[in-house]
């Protein structure tokens, strides 16, 4: 834990920085550099663009995984076997593999780099989150409570909406969350499939550093953190992270 802890720590510690340049232990501390970060328009603007791409692409793995996984769940086939599997196979993969994969496929669909194609590559990433945790919490619901809505009078439909959904959405709700993290914090694939007018924070973060290396790169990694913290206490007041992790 301090091995994984202490760099946090640091990187907390430098964005307070009253120095021109990184260096810890920092000198004085000052609030000049968070100032820095509200005011260059990339920070703000790039991080506006992982926000919405990442709400974009959970919705798009909840509309998704939660089909997938129900429909894979119950079966005992090899082919369910092998869709569950392959459900999985983005989180497997490294993301520079799959960027260049997508990177290939995209171009021969004439789906250029821009906000579809980082929705489209985010958006397989969220999948097998949203999907892995419906299909673990929905294992571990009876048969018998679908049977019994069933012998009461509800058809398919009423059974899934009153019955299966109401009962996975803690599992909807973390792999969903999972995804956002994910896809806030992802560099491989956005690094592929941005441009000018719609780069990740990542993409931007990364850029500065090759120009110029000033604390304020630690003032907006702290408040990627802070997004990231607050994310996590949701989903652990909500449902709490060891249930959850636990399925």
């Amino acid at each position: 834990m301090i091995f994984l802890v202490t760099p946090m720590i640091a990187v907390v510690a430098v964005s307070f920085s009253d120095a021109s340049f990184i260096v810890f232990p920092i000198p004085g501390v000052s609030l000049r550099w968070y100032e820095r970060v509200f005011s260059y328009a990339p920070f703000m603007e790039s991080m506006l663009t992982s926000l919405e791409l990442a709400v974009s692409a959970t919705l798009v793995g909840v509309v998704l995984g939660i089909p997938a996984a129900i429909g894979v769940a119950r079966s005992r086939s090899r082919i369910a076997t092998a869709i569950g599997n392959a459900l999985l196979t983005p989180l497997s993969m490294p993301g520079i593999v799959l960027g260049f994969a997508l990177l290939y496929y995209l171009s021969a669909l004439r789906i250029q780099a821009g906000f579809l194609a980082l929705l489209i590559a985010h958006s397989m990433v969220a999948i097998p989150y949203v999907s892995r945790t419906v299909l673990a919490v929905y294992r571990a619901i009876p048969v018998t409570q679908e049977e019994a809505g069933t012998v009461l009078g509800g058809n398919r439909w009423q059974v899934l909406r009153h019955v299966v959904l109401p009962q996975v959405m803690p599992g909807v709700f973390a792999g969903g969350m999972f995804s956002m993290l994910i896809s806030f914090d992802n560099l491989p694939l956005s690094y592929f499939f941005g441009t000018a007018q719609t780069n990740t924070l990542p993409v931007v973060i990364l850029s500065y550093m090759e120009n110029q290396f000033d604390p304020s790169i630690a003032a907006v990694s702290t408040l990627q953190m802070i997004i990231a913290l607050a994310a996590l206490l949701v989903i652990h007041r909500t449902y709490g992270i060891e249930r959850l992790t636990g399925v």
